[in-house]
């Protein structure tokens, strides 16, 4: 699975419209309305490189509203859980 976070800039006039139509896609697990440099953050979940190209270039980036992009492709997630395990090792814990 590759996981890809999209951030993306949209008319302002048309933010709740955009959002909707945007976590309407298949691919997209996820639309934050954030404040910022952009208005979205829209987390992408794909099998393929080329399918995550036809979902941002032919899709995300087609909907009304949206006026740009910058896609940023994950090559790694540390959850919490993996950071604790990272500090506690060679801790063992008491019971």
């Amino acid at each position: 699975m590759i996981t890809t976070i999209v951030l993306a800039t949209a008319d302002i006039h048309k933010i709740p419209e955009t959002a909707q139509a945007i976590a309407d896609l298949d691919d997209v697990s996820e639309v934050y309305s954030v404040a910022g440099d952009y208005d979205f953050v829209i987390m992408v979940r794909t099998r393929t490189h080329d399918d995550l190209a036809r979902v941002v270039s032919e899709e995300i980036a087609k909907v009304p509203g949206v006026e740009r992009t910058q896609t940023l492709v994950a090559f790694k997630v540390y959850s919490r859980h993996d950071v604790e395990a990272l500090f506690s090792v060679g801790f063992e814990q008491a019971d």
